[in-house]
């Protein structure tokens, strides 16, 4: 029953989300809103979001976007305003600032590349789950002021065939208005306040 309350509250966000004058966003996706109610949290506002952490967002904070923090974080995407080239690399430094934001409050500084059970310290670092959602979720929000210009936020791609030694992962993924060509944000393989992986999906679906 709880799930399922959950579940209608977040549809119901999520057409709230694309209803607002200023929104740049369509509505979300139904595998944007299974990403999710798979951890049964909501989908970001223009306002707030949920930040996972701690490997399958077993732990959480919300992040509610102050004034000055959105006027930073307008000010990084303004100076990829030029070229889609450019607001990749301002996405990149928006997302070096999340990090920054985040992992002063919840410890994640101490977060390592590519961490996932092995790294025995859940309570510190995102797995690919967490930066998958925390991406698609940061993303979504940028979407949601006008800060992306060159692109939109996409679903989110999933890789792995143990056949030829890929192991299971997933990410974020940005699409550039202009050639129609997806892009993957992904925190996950970068340490604490590097930029995250930006490639075409392309590749990063043949990489291992």
């Amino acid at each position: 029953m709880q799930r399922r309350y959950i579940l209608l509250v977040i549809v119901a966000a999520s057409l709230t989300y694309s209803a607002g004058p200023a929104s740049a966003a369509a509505e979300l996706t139904q595998e944007m809103i299974d990403m999710y109610t798979a951890v049964e949290a909501l989908p970001p506002t223009a306002t707030r979001m949920t930040v996972c952490y701690g490997f399958r967002c077993r732990r959480r904070m919300e992040l509610a976007f102050t004034g000055k923090e959105r006027a930073t974080l307008r000010n990084i995407l303004a100076k990829g305003r030029g070229s889609p080239a450019a607001e990749r690399k301002a996405i990149q430094q928006a997302f070096v600032w999340f990090d920054h934001r985040v992992g002063k409050e919840v410890g994640t500084s101490k977060r390592v590349a590519s961490a996932d059970i092995r790294t025995l310290d859940a309570a510190h670092n995102f797995d690919c789950w967490d930066t998958t959602r925390n991406a698609m979720s940061l993303l979504l929000v940028l979407q949601d002021w006008g800060s992306l210009r060159h692109h939109t936020v996409d679903n989110p791609r999933y890789r792995g065939n143990i056949l030829v030694g890929q192991l299971p992962h997933n990410t974020a993924v940005i699409v550039e208005r202009k050639s129609g060509t997806k892009w993957i944000v992904d925190m996950w393989p970068t340490a604490y306040g590097q930029v995250p992986d930006v490639m075409p999906l392309a590749k990063w679906l043949e990489e291992k």
